[in-house]
């Protein structure tokens, strides 16, 4: 019997000394992605329009001078859509900027900025869509008169916002570029 309670008096005492170690709280840990810096390349294609390309993506051109910006490292793509203006500007005005705000329902927030270059004739719309949505950013770009052009930025993967914020404001920047970029021929 006093074994017993020597028995027990020992592993109260290892249970209780265990206890009372100190708390040691870690530094929060944050993903850590890093992406070259960008070398950008005029696409020439047989179409009415030309753009600069950072070189990590690589170009798929489809039907009716759509094309594919293809990001394989970062599992996305920016699709770029062609459509020419036939007496029909607010008609593409109305469905660009429909396509965007589709998605306040998973958006926290939508911004807009404005492109207009007058010595190019190019004008149009950046957006930056934060939060879970299916697109982190999306633009138009028109002459008003003959061209329009819309992109969209999509992940090969399930929205998550906070997940994927590193590749989304390094790609904005792509899309920035484009928009800047792209000349009528």
């Amino acid at each position: 019997m006093n074994s017993l309670r020597a028995l027990l008096l020992v592993i109260s005492i290892i249970f209780f000394a265990s206890c009372g170690d100190e708390v040691v709280v870690k530094p929060a840990a944050k993903l850590r992605l890093q992406y070259p810096l960008p070398s950008y390349k005029t696409v020439n294609i047989d179409c009415p329009f030309q753009f600069e390309k950072n070189g990590i993506s690589s170009v798929v051109i489809k039907e009716s001078c759509n094309v594919n910006l293809e990001y394989p490292k970062m599992k996305a793509t920016v699709y770029i859509t062609y459509q020419r203006v036939n007496n029909n500007i607010e008609a593409l005005l109305t469905d660009a900027q429909k396509l965007t705000y589709d998605h306040t329902i998973k958006a926290n927030e939508i911004f807009e900025q404005p492109r207009v270059d007058t010595l190019h004739k190019v004008y149009g719309m950046f957006y930056m869509i934060n939060g879970d949505a299916a697109t982190q950013s999306q633009f138009y770009v028109t002459d008003s008169i003959h061209h329009f052009v819309t992109g969209s930025l999509y992940f090969d993967a399930k929205p998550n916002y906070d997940s994927i914020y590193p590749a989304v404001v390094y790609l904005r920047d792509d899309i920035r570029r484009i928009m800047e970029s792209i000349k009528w021929k």
